[in-house]
C-alpha cells in the first residue's frame, strides 16, 4: 500500500514538467518559424519594392521544385528498396543468434527506420540538388550559339547548357541507384534473404532479381556517364592547352565509346543473372568491364602519349593547339583584335608631337590612386564624410570640350563619428546619407600642386550643373538606416553642415523623399524588420512613423547582384552625373566554363594578376560584357540594360526572367557618354592575349613570343600607400565573393589618346613585355594592346560604332624599346632627378611617384610620371611637384609636363598639355566653394584650406628661412643651366653649372641644419 502511494506521488510531482518541456519546445519552434518567416518576408518587400519581385520569387519556385525533386528522387527509390526487401523476405529463413538479436532490436522501430532513413537521405539530397537551379533553367530554356565544335560537330550550347545537366542528372541518379542498393543488401542480410555459410552465400529469389536490377540499372548509368564522358573532354584543362588533345582523341574518346558499350553489355547480363539466377557470368562481366577500364582507360592512352606523341608532340598536337587557339580567342572576344606592327623611334626631335596634340593635351597628370588624401582635406568638409581611397577617371562635356576627370562620391562615414556622437540613434535616424561629388581635371594643376577642380564644394558646384546631390545608396552607406515622414514633421536627418547659426548647430537637415525602401510605418513590418536586425530601436523608437521607409543592401554592386544572379559582376562601380541626376554604373558579365576548347583560367587571378597554388572554383572560358546596370544614389533603383544582344547565354536567362532587362535603346544619350569599356574584362582579354596574340599553333607550341604584363613601376616606392590596394573582392555569379590579393601588375590606365592607325577616342590601354623568369629577364615593350571605350556621341539608344574595338600593336623584336620597368630605373638613377628628389624631400617630407603613363605618340612611345610631394605632418596631403617624362633613353625634369615636353624634344615638342603655364599661374578654381562650412568643431579637416597640408604643411619650418630660399633658387638656376648646357651640347658649361648645383645643394642643407637647432 505504501509502495503504490509512493509511485503515484512520485509520478504526480513529475507530471508537470512534461507540459513545460513540450512548451517550451513550440514556443522555441514559433521563434525559429518566426525568424525564417521574418527572412522570406523581408526579401520578398525589398525585390518588390524595386520591381524584380520576379527575379526572388523565381529563385524560390525554382529552388522548391530542385528541393522536392531531389528529396523525392532519393527517399521514394530507397524505400521501395527496403520496402521492395522486406515485403519478400523469406519467411521460415533460419537466422543466426546474432541476426535474431538485431532484429529484436529493430522491429520495434521498424516502421520509423524504413521511413525515417528516406527522409533523412531525401531532405539531404534535397539541399544538395536546391542549389543547382539555375543550371535546370538554363537547360530548359538554352539558346543555341550558332556555332559548332571542331570534333563532334555540335553546337557549342551542347555543352554549355545540355551537357552539364545530362552529367549531373547521371551523377545523381547514380547516387541514389548506388544508396538504394546498399540499403537493399542491408536489408536482404537482416531478413535472412542473403546467407553467408563458409564459401557459399545464398540468395532468395525475390532479392537475387532486386539486387540484380538494382546493379544492371547502375552499370547502365556508367554507360551513359562514360558516353558523355567524351564530350566533357573537349573542356578539360591539360597540361597544353584546355581540350582534347592527339591522345584524348585517338585514344581516351574511342576508349570510352567502346567501354560504354561494354558497360551496357553488363548491364544486360546483370538482367538475364534476374531471370535466369546464374551470378557468374554477369560477375565475368564485370571483370572485363573492370580490365577494360584498366586497358582501354588507361594502359593503352598511356601507351600512345609516351611512345607516339610525346617524342614529336608539336607535329601531333599542331592540329589541338590551333583549335584551343581559335575557340579561345572567339570565346574572349578577342578574335576581332585589330593587330599592326609598330616600328616605334627611341629618338625625340623637335615639333614630334605635332600630330599628337590632341593626345598631348589630355595626358592625365591627377593620378586617382594618390590624390584621395587630397581630395579629403579639400573637399571632405566633416569627419562623417569619406572619399574612397582610389578614385574614379571619367569625361564630361565642359564649355563644349570633353575633359577627362578625377571623380569621387562624398560618401558617408559612420566610423569618423566621435564618440560622443555614436549613438544608434544617430547611426539610424540622423547620419543617413553622404552629399554630392567632388571632380578635378585629369590635365590640370594649380600652381600650387593641388588639382584644379571643377565640381567642389558642399553643397557641390561648378561645371557639372544642377543634379540631386543626396547620396543615400553608396559604397560606405550604413548597413541601414530609416528615413522618411510626414510631410510638415521636423527634419532630423543631417543633410550637410551649412555654417549657419541655428537649432540644428550649423548643419542643414532634410527628410528623405523618395521611394528607396520597403516601408516600415505599421506595426507588423517594424517587428519583422526588428527581428531581421535584431534592433530593438525599429520597434520602439518614436522617429519611427507612419511614412518611415528603412534603406538597407545600399551598395551599388550588392544591388545589381541581388536582382540579377545570373551575373559576374566587375569590381568596381563608378559614379557619373547622368541626367541631373548620381547614378552608379556597374558591368555585368555572362561567364561559362563548358566552351570547348577555349582555355580556362580563373576570374579572379586573370583579374587581380594572381597565380593559385590552389584550386579555384571560379574558373571561366567564356565571358561577355552583357549587361550595364546603373543604381540612382537617391532613390536605390536599379536599371539593367542588355549590352551584349547577341549573347546566348544572355539571351537564356532573359526567357527566365523576362521583365528584368530593357533594351539598349532605353539607354540615354547623357549615360551612354559616361559608359565606358569594363576594366576587368580587360584584364581578363589582356592575360589572354599575352599568350593568344599568337595564332601560328607551332609558334604558339614554343612559346617564344609569350608575353605578360609588366609589374607596377612604382610599387618600390608607394608600397606603403598601395598595400590596401592590392586586395581585391570580386563578386562572382549567384552572389560567391573571391578576395584574393593581386599581385603587383601594373593597372590598366584610361586616357583620352589617338591609338596609331585609329582616331582619338576615350581609351583603355595596357602594355606588355616578354613572359620571362630569372635575372636575365627583359623589361623591353613588345606590344601595346588598347581598346575604345568611348560608347557615347551617336545619341539616344545608338552605342558607338567603334566601342570595343581592340588594336594591338606589336613591337618588332629587332626593336629595343624600355619598358616601364626600365623606364623607373632610369628616373630613379639619374643623378639630376635623384638630386632634385632629394631637394624635395627636404622639410619633413615624401615623395611619391604617380602613375607611369605610356603613350604611342611622335612616332614612338612617350612616358609620364607625375610626382607628387607630402609633408608627414598631420593633416597633409600630396601636392603635384614636379612630371617626369621620357622618350626612349631620354628623359626630363620639369614643374610642369608642358615644360617637360619642350625640354625633352628640343625646346619645342610641337604640342601643348593642359597643365601649359601652371607653374606660374594662379590658383584657378581650386577652392571654389570647399571652405563651406568649416566652422563645425568636429571637422578634422578645413575643406579647402592649406594650413598644415600639402608639402609645406605643420608648423614654421626651415624651409621658410631665407637662406635655405636662397639655395634653393640657386640650385634651381644651376639645374636649368645645365640642362640647357646639355641641350647645347656645351660639356664645359654643364660641368660648371653641375658645380653650382652641387654647392647649392650643400648650401640648401647646412642652412637647413642652422635654422632647425637655431629653433
Amino acid at each position: 500500500m505504501t509502495t503504490t502511494s509512493s509511485t503515484s506521488s512520485t509520478a504526480g510531482r513529475r507530471s508537470p514538467r512534461v507540459p513545460i518541456v513540450v512548451t517550451i519546445i513550440v514556443l522555441a519552434a514559433l521563434v525559429i518559424a518566426f525568424f525564417i518567416f521574418a527572412s522570406l518576408y523581408t526579401d520578398y518587400a525589398w525585390f518588390a519594392q524595386l520591381g524584380f519581385q520576379q527575379v526572388l520569387t523565381t529563385r524560390w519556385i525554382a529552388g522548391a521544385v530542385m528541393f522536392f525533386a531531389g528529396f523525392l528522387g532519393m527517399a521514394v527509390p530507397v524505400y521501395l528498396s527496403i520496402l521492395f526487401a522486406f515485403r519478400f523476405r523469406p519467411v521460415y529463413a533460419k537466422l543466426g543468434s546474432q541476426l535474431d538479436r538485431y532484429q529484436q532490436v529493430i522491429e520495434p522501430l521498424r516502421r520509423v527506420v524504413m521511413i525515417g532513413i528516406p527522409v533523412v537521405l531525401g531532405i539531404f539530397a534535397g539541399l544538395a540538388t536546391a542549389p543547382r537551379w539555375s543550371m535546370v533553367l538554363q537547360y530548359f530554356n538554352r539558346t543555341p550559339f550558332g556555332k559548332k565544335d571542331p570534333q563532334f560537330g555540335l553546337d557549342i550550347g551542347f555543352y554549355v547548357f545540355e551537357l552539364p545537366f545530362w552529367r549531373s542528372v547521371v551523377a545523381y541518379s547514380s547516387a541514389v541507384v548506388l544508396i538504394a542498393g546498399l540499403a537493399a543488401l542491408a536489408a536482404c542480410y537482416l531478413y535472412g534473404a542473403m546467407r553467408f555459410g563458409g564459401r557459399e552465400v545464398r540468395i532468395s529469389r525475390a532479392a537475387r532479381v532486386q539486387l540484380a536490377i538494382t546493379a544492371a540499372v547502375y552499370i547502365a548509368l556508367q554507360a551513359v556517364s562514360l558516353w558523355l564522358d567524351q564530350y566533357a573532354a573537349l573542356t578539360k584543362n591539360n597540361s597544353l592547352i584546355t581540350g582534347a588533345q592527339y591522345t584524348e582523341v585517338n585514344a581516351t574518346i574511342p576508349g570510352r565509346e567502346i567501354m560504354a558499350g561494354i558497360a551496357a553489355i553488363v548491364a544486360l547480363l546483370f538482367i538475364v543473372t534476374a531471370v535466369i539466377g546464374r551470378w557468374r557470368i554477369s560477375i565475368v562481366g564485370t571483370g572485363l568491364l573492370l580490365v577494360s577500364a584498366i586497358v582501354i582507360g588507361g594502359i593503352y592512352p598511356w601507351i600512345v602519349q609516351r611512345l607516339q606523341v610525346a617524342p614529336s608532340e608539336r607535329s601531333f598536337e599542331s592540329a589541338y593547339i590551333q583549335r584551343n587557339i581559335d575557340a579561345t580567342r572567339d570565346a574572349y572576344d578577342v578574335s576581332g583584335v585589330k593587330e599592326s606592327n609598330y616600328d616605334a623611334t627611341t629618338s625625340p626631335s623637335t615639333g614630334a608631337l605635332a600630330q599628337d596634340a590632341q593626345t598631348t593635351a589630355n595626358i592625365r597628370l591627377i593620378d586617382p590612386k594618390i590624390v584621395s588624401d587630397t581630395f579629403s582635406q579639400l573637399q571632405q568638409s566633416r569627419q562623417y564624410y569619406k572619399f574612397p581611397s582610389e578614385l574614379d577617371v571619367d569625361r564630361y562635356q565642359i564649355k563644349g570640350q570633353t575633359e577627362d576627370t578625377v571623380i569621387a562620391v562624398r560618401d558617408i562615414d559612420l566610423a569618423g563619428l566621435s564618440a560622443k556622437a555614436n549613438t544608434q540613434y544617430n547611426r539610424t535616424f540622423v547620419y543617413t546619407h553622404g552629399y554630392g561629388v567632388a571632380a578635378a581635371y585629369g590635365n590640370q594643376r594649380a600652381s600650387d600642386g593641388k588639382p584644379v577642380f571643377l565640381e567642389s564644394g558642399i553643397p557641390s558646384s561648378g561645371a557639372l550643373g544642377d543634379y540631386q546631390q543626396r547620396v543615400y545608396f553608396g559604397e560606405t552607406s550604413p548597413g541601414y538606416s530609416i528615413v522618411g515622414a510626414p510631410e510638415g514633421s521636423k527634419n532630423v536627418e543631417l543633410d550637410y553642415p551649412s555654417g549657419s547659426d541655428d537649432d540644428n548647430g550649423g548643419n542643414a537637415t532634410t527628410t528623405y523623399k523618395g521611394d528607396g525602401g520597403p516601408t516600415i510605418g505599421n506595426f507588423f513590418n517594424r517587428l519583422v524588420y526588428a527581428a531581421k536586425f535584431q534592433s530593438e530601436q525599429i520597434l520602439l523608437s518614436n522617429a519611427v512613423n507612419k511614412d518611415s521607409q528603412i534603406l538597407y543592401d545600399r551598395n551599388p554592386i550588392t544591388r545589381v547582384q541581388k536582382v540579377a544572379p545570373y551575373l559576374t559582376l566587375d569590381s568596381d562601380a563608378y559614379p557619373a552625373i547622368v541626367d541631373h541626376r548620381l547614378q552608379w554604373i556597374v558591368d555585368g558579365y555572362s561567364t561559362s566554363d563548358a566552351y570547348p576548347y577555349s582555355q580556362s583560367q580563373s576570374l579572379a587571378d586573370s583579374i587581380n594578376g594572381t597565380e593559385s597554388s590552389t584550386f579555384r572554383t571560379d574558373q571561366v572560358n567564356y565571358i561577355r560584357n552583357s549587361v550595364k546596370a546603373t543604381v540612382d544614389a537617391y532613390t536605390g533603383k536599379v536599371t539593367l540594360y542588355t549590352w551584349d544582344t547577341k549573347d546566348p547565354v544572355l539571351k537564356t536567362w532573359q526567357k527566365v526572367f523576362p521583365t528584368s532587362l530593357k533594351p539598349v535603346s532605353a539607354m540615354s544619350a547623357d549615360l551612354l557618354d559616361h559608359v565606358r569599356y569594363p576594366t576587368d574584362l580587360f584584364k581578363v582579354q589582356r592575360s589572354i592575349l599575352g599568350t593568344y596574340h599568337v595564332t601560328n599553333a607551332n609558334s604558339f607550341y614554343s612559346g617564344d613570343d609569350a608575353w605578360t604584363t609588366p609589374t607596377e613601376p612604382t610599387s618600390g616606392s608607394n608600397d606603403a600607400d598601395t598595400t590596401a590596394a592590392n586586395t581585391t573582392t570580386t563578386t562572382t555569379a549567384l552572389g560567391t565573393q573571391t578576395s584574393a590579393a593581386r599581385a603587383n601588375l601594373q593597372d590598366p590606365y584610361y586616357l583620352t589618346m589617338k591609338v596609331p592607325g585609329q582616331g582619338t577616342a576615350y581609351s583603355l590601354y595596357t602594355t606588355y613585355i616578354p613572359q620571362q623568369t630569372g635575372s636575365n629577364a627583359r623589361n623591353v615593350l613588345t606590344g601595346y594592346l588598347a581598346v575604345d571605350s568611348d560608347a557615347g556621341g551617336s545619341g539616344k539608344g545608338k552605342r558607338a560604332s567603334g566601342y570595343g574595338k581592340l588594336t594591338l600593336l606589336t613591337i618588332p623584336k629587332t626593336d629595343n624599346i624600355p619598358g616601364p620597368l626600365q623606364v623607373q630605373n632610369l628616373f630613379n638613377s639619374d643623378t639630376t632627378v635623384s638630386q632634385e628628389l632629394n631637394i624635395l624631400k627636404r622639410g619633413n617630407s615624401t615623395v611619391k611617384q604617380g602613375n607611369l603613363l605610356t603613350l604611342p605618340v611622335g612616332g614612338g612611345f612617350l612616358y609620364v610620371q607625375p610626382v607628387y610631394v607630402q609633408s608627414t605632418s598631420s593633416g597633409s596631403y600630396p601636392l603635384l611637384q614636379k612630371v617626369l617624362v621620357a622618350f626612349g633613353d631620354k628623359i626630363a625634369f620639369e614643374d610642369t609636363l608642358d615644360e617637360a615636353l619642350n625640354q625633352l624634344f628640343g625646346g619645342d615638342s610641337g604640342a601643348a598639355a593642359g597643365d601649359q603655364g601652371a607653374a606660374g599661374g594662379s590658383d584657378t578654381g581650386t577652392d571654389n566653394g570647399s571652405d563651406n562650412g568649416t566652422s563645425d568643431s568636429d571637422s578634422d579637416s578645413d575643406s579647402g584650406s592649406s594650413s598644415g597640408s600639402g608639402s609645406t604643411g605643420g608648423s614654421s619650418s626651415s624651409s621658410d628661412d631665407p637662406a635655405v630660399q636662397k639655395a634653393l633658387a640657386d640650385a634651381s638656376a644651376a639645374l636649368q643651366d645645365r640642362q640647357q648646357a646639355y641641350a647645347d651640347n656645351d660639356l664645359v658649361a654643364a660641368a660648371e653649372a653641375d658645380q653650382r648645383l652641387q654647392e647649392a645643394v650643400q648650401a640648401a642643407v647646412e642652412a637647413e641644419e642652422s635654422s632647425s637647432s637655431g629653433n
